[in-house]
């Protein structure tokens, strides 16, 4: 299974539309793209205005099929003007073990 998580950081005034955003884009994906596995939303403990995406997909191809879809561009053509990040936290595959 392929993760990712990125962080971004909002301005207080826009945070609430920063979390609509990102949970139609969590929503929708879920929906229309048959590799996404898990998408969440993460609040900071510390810093109201930060956020996490935790995201999984079958294959490194999974998550390429989502960052080209609509749901993905929807997402950025909302937040680009105000929102800082993606900033990468990890992108790989889990490593599975394989005597659990």
């Amino acid at each position: 299974m392929y993760h990712i998580a990125v962080s971004f950081d909002v301005p207080a005034d826009r945070r609430d539309e920063f979390i609509a955003a990102a949970l139609e884009d969590g929503r929708d994906s879920a929906a229309d793209e048959p590799g996404t596995r898990r998408f969440e939303l993460i609040a900071d403990a510390d810093n109201p205005n930060r956020f996490y995406l935790n995201e999984a997909y079958d294959d490194e191809a999974a998550f390429n099929l989502h960052a080209k879809g609509p749901h993905f561009a929807r997402f950025f053509d909302i937040i680009n003007s105000f929102a800082t990040g993606p900033t990468w936290l990890i992108k790989g595959t889990r490593i599975e073990d394989p005597q659990a």
